[in-house]
């Protein structure tokens, strides 16, 4: 695609929203899906004077003020791409949509000496002398063009717009239309034109002005217009036959407005099946994008055709365009409520729930490099188990359902995941987690109690296995208002007595200051009833205590997740947001480089993603290869670390 059709590209506004694993809440209420319509991307964001957004090298988006980017980027890329105008052209376009317009004069007349395409050159010159106000120059440079290089449609449309900002309305009417004869199918020249026809005789003269451009000789984009038309009037069939007589001429690879167009339309109007006999064809991820991409993916939705949206979704993704990643994001939980609402839970059917047993932290394996960083424990260490997975909501549910996980249910598995690294690390003790979740193939998920558990049933979980464990503290959350509560409950397995019980409560967001106090406070009493051995923790163990913590509870849960779909018989709908799992994961390790436990929790999720989504991960070698080189740990940390990382993302 040529700068000139980047210029006047349109851009699809992010829908931000987190995507998350199932879980059957018993009970706990569903999400309500969001509406899904088949339209074209909304207009470009409003301007921002005062900072310019980058993307870094590992897809961060960045905020650089104005003034910074001018003087140490914009003028030294302008610099380096001095002498080759299919490098400079499209950094003048990019610097006159972040309104960089003075900047960029001496750049333009540079292209326009040296472009081998002089109507490329002249347009743009012409653009940049329109955006400083200097009309007299831009016309002369467009009418310096005709003069000595002959008629050409585009050069005769931006003279048109520069005659129309110059009150000749007379001479830009009859340029323009000098244009169309020239070349009909110009995009900005088609619109003006009917749209001039339009502001003066309404709707119906400026379908007249489309009917005159389709008319015209080697026309076909007008076509666009006069199908919209038959469409609004309900006639699919003459819309279809525009469409063909368009597509038929208007080259290959489609043009991405043209078949956005189509797309759109067809979605407006309810032809979602057409709309995708007639898009999927000539999609190409690298052209056309997400613009396409989005009415494409809404009408696969809307249809019921998941397999083909989550395809759709990768091709999008596997163009690595950080820019995408969160109107992608939102697509991933549209897919996954979707497949929640197609497969519900049955009410009536009797619930068969089994148990995780997560050893030690869930990013320590201890067949796995990461577990040299640690001291092994004794076997006769006393053996903690941590049981959540249950919370008191505001609006409770009545019955069985199915839903994606949502904050009360995270957090109550993020809990004794939490509790049990911490008193696995700061104890002599064995600590694990106990999960509670469902592998069957129409009701897969984790397990959110609406009650907590009972002594009887929270002893004969925890000692159900082959090795029995000698304590268990059983977590509840109370997740109603403004502040939740977690309670615990320390009980003895042999016979099933309180030992103790402790609370805190916090802001669902803020946890960092209730949760760690609360761990002193289980340790002690542990060390009080259970006569365990306290002890520091090991240096190879760091993790946020800033508001980064949230976060790190987050990618706790979802790697848990993650070990969950890579288990023989979970359904692989069980799992989305992988790509937003890996590289939040990521970006937590950029906020804290120094962390051999976030490192260990990055390669973790790795290794466990390679087994479920092998697919995705070149998409993220080249970043976790730089991480690894740009911000590399102290021995042994890194060695074990490169090991680890290089098995993840090998080839």
């Amino acid at each position: 695609m040529s700068f000139f059709d980047k210029l006047f590209g349109k851009k699809s506004a992010p829908t931000p929203e987190a995507a998350a694993p199932a879980q059957v809440i018993i009970p706990e209420p569903a999400a309500i899906a969001e509406g899904i319509v088949a339209g074209s991307p909304d207009p470009d964001e409003a301007d921002k004077p005062q900072l310019i957004k980058i993307f870094d090298s590992y897809g961060r988006e960045l905020m650089i003020p104005r003034a910074e980017w001018r003087d140490k980027v914009l003028m030294s890329n302008l610099q380096e791409a001095w002498n080759d105008p299919d490098k400079l052209g499209p950094l003048i376009v990019q610097a006159l949509r972040d309104e960089f317009y003075s900047e960029v004069i001496g750049a333009a007349e540079q292209v326009q000496r040296i472009d081998p395409n002089p109507a490329r050159g002249a347009v743009l010159l012409g653009l940049v002398y329109q955006k400083n106000n200097r009309l007299k120059d831009a016309e002369d440079v467009l009418n310096s063009y005709l003069t000595n290089h002959g008629d050409n449609g585009v050069v005769y449309t931006n003279l048109a717009k520069i005659y129309t900002q110059q009150g000749q309305q007379s001479r830009a009417e009859e340029t323009l239309w000098q244009g169309l004869q020239v070349d009909p199918n110009q995009d900005n020249g088609v619109a003006m034109y009917e749209h001039l026809c339009r502001e003066k005789g309404g709707e119906a003269a400026g379908l007249e002005a489309s009917r005159r451009l389709a008319a015209l000789p080697g026309s076909w984009r007008a076509q666009l217009t006069l199908a919209r038309s038959a469409l609004q009037a309900g006639d699919l069939e003459k819309a279809q036959s525009l469409h063909e007589e368009c597509l038929a001429h208007c080259g290959r690879p489609v043009p991405q407005d043209v078949l956005m167009q189509i797309s759109g339309d067809l979605g407006l109007t309810g032809h979602l099946m057409e709309l995708v006999q007639a898009t999927e064809p000539l999609f190409d991820a690298a052209i056309h994008g997400l613009p396409v991409g989005n009415n494409l993916f809404r009408a696969y939705l809307d249809l019921g055709q998941l397999d083909q949206a989550r395809a759709l979704v990768d091709q999008l993704y596997a163009q690595q365009r950080p820019d995408w990643k969160e109107s992608l994001g939102a697509w991933d939980t549209q897919l996954a409520q979707a497949g929640v609402e197609i497969s519900p839970a049955d009410p009536q059917k009797p619930i068969r729930i089994a148990v995780l047993n997560i050893d030690g932290p869930v990013w320590l394996n201890s067949a796995a490099p990461g577990a040299e960083l640690f001291e092994a424990k004794e076997d006769y260490s006393l053996r903690i188990a941590f049981l959540g997975s249950s919370g008191e909501t505001s609006a409770p549910a009545e019955q069985v359902e199915r839903q994606l996980a949502d904050a009360p249910g995270r957090l109550s598995r993020m809990i004794p995941l939490y509790f049990a690294e911490q008193i696995h690390l700061g104890t002599d003790e064995r600590a694990q987690a106990l999960i509670p979740w469902i592998a069957e193939q129409d009701a897969s998920g984790f397990v959110f109690s609406g009650h907590s558990w009972e002594t009887e049933t929270a002893v004969q979980i925890a000692t159900q296995g082959e090795i029995k464990n000698d304590y268990l503290v059983v977590s509840h959350l109370i997740a109603k208002g403004d502040i939740w509560t977690v309670e615990l409950r320390l009980l003895r397995t042999i016979d099933g007595t309180e030992q103790g019980t402790l609370s805190a409560s916090f802001p669902p967001d803020s946890p960092q200051d209730a949760l760690p106090e609360l761990s002193r406070k289980l340790m002690e009493l542990l060390e009080k009833q259970a006569e365990a051995e306290l002890k520091s923790f090991p240096p190879a163990y760091q993790i946020p205590t800033d508001s980064s913590f949230p976060l790190y509870l987050l990618r706790l849960e979802q790697l848990l997740a993650i070990r969950c779909a890579a288990t023989d018989g979970t359904p692989s709908g069980f799992l989305n947001g992988e790509r937003e799992i890996i590289d939040g994961t990521m970006q937590l390790c950029l906020a804290h480089p120094e962390s051999a436990t976030l490192r260990l929790l990055l390669a973790q999720t790795l290794l466990s993603m390679r087994k479920v989504r092998p697919d995705i991960m070149p998409e993220f070698r080249d970043k976790i290869l730089l991480l690894q080189s740009e911000k590399p740990l102290s021995p042994p940390a890194h060695g074990v670390l490169k090991r680890m990382m290089d098995e993840a993302v090998r080839v």
